[in-house]
């Protein structure tokens, strides 16, 4: 007898830097969503999908909740909250390391309560905070009453993530599946493709540039030996940052698109051609198309 198929969404929220994006790829199996030691890389929500038998999760990476002052800001925190609209589950990811829950996270414990939502808590980097610690922390976040049950993984070295996933498996209603059983994402190639690169900008360049470039995959072209040509334009806001990213006789630049490179490789498991422009383009956050391809509100 075949087993009855379940299907459910599950969000993943929390402040800056938590991450999510990292459980989530630990999840999935699979690289869906970038990753970098600095806050605020992922923009837009991002769907990975899992499949345990007869059921299919689909979990929700969001941007960072944080106080946003900026209208780019705004569309990506209203983004994260909309991701958890339709959920079955709310995970709340807090990072733990510092020994204390940061301000950034109580903001979302107070917000879910006064919306008198439940969520399921989830410690992260356990490995690097005192045991008296932790368990103060999860004393603590019990008594708000938010939470149906609380979790505590490192989501880097994946200790506590099965369980994690084998206990939403089981609460996940029945249903069709969403997704074919192959997928592991709903973001399209060329947009991975230029997450890819913006990752990359942001692990190479660290302070240099924080938040000021963006990334489009312009032409992709395959061969009939399965490779594929892919030409991207890196964007930024003024001629001394695109001088940052080309670096001395354009060395920085070949460094970012051969790490590129590498991973599309990787991900593609075929040959890539990686071609990379940089251009100035000084109010694309003002931009409302660039918005609509992100998928976020530009009147958040």
């Amino acid at each position: 007898m075949t087993a009855k198929k379940k299907c459910g969404f599950v969000s993943i929220i929390g402040a800056p830097n938590a991450g999510k994006s990292t459980l989530i790829n630990k999840l999935v199996g699979a690289k869906v969503s970038i990753v970098s030691p600095k806050v605020q890389t992922t923009r837009t929500r991002v769907m990975g999908i899992v499949n345990k038998g007869a059921t299919q999760i689909v979990f929700i990476d969001t941007p960072g909740i944080f106080a946003p002052r900026k209208r780019f800001d705004r569309a990506m925190v209203s983004a994260a909250w909309q991701g958890t609209a339709d959920a079955e589950i709310i995970l709340l990811i807090v990072e733990v390391a510092r020994g204390k829950v940061n301000t950034e996270s109580q903001a979302i414990v107070d917000k879910l309560k006064e919306q008198k939502r439940s969520a399921v808590l989830v410690l992260n980097k356990i490995d690097l905070v005192d045991k008296d610690k932790l368990l103060k922390i999860a004393t603590e976040m019990n008594e708000t009453g938010v939470f149906t049950d609380i979790y505590m993984i490192s989501a880097l070295s994946g200790d506590g993530v099965d369980r994690l996933l084998k206990d939403i498996t089981e609460k996940m209603p029945a249903g069709p599946w969403m997704f074919n059983e192959d997928q592991v994402s709903d973001m399209p190639m060329r947009l991975l493709a230029a997450e890819i690169t913006r990752e990359k900008i942001f692990i190479q360049l660290k302070e240099e540039l924080p938040y000021a470039s963006t990334v489009e995959t312009e032409t992709w072209e395959e061969f009939k030996d399965g490779s594929v040509k892919i030409s991207q334009v890196v964007y930024v806001m003024r001629d001394s940052q695109k001088a940052i990213i080309l670096g001395k006789g354009g060395a920085q630049i070949k460094k970012i698109g051969e790490a590129s490179r590498l991973e599309l490789e990787e991900i593609l498991e075929r040959r890539v051609h990686l071609s990379l422009f940089v251009k100035v383009r000084e109010n694309w956050t003002d931009d409302p198309d660039r918005y609509a391809a992100w998928g976020l509100d530009f009147n958040a």
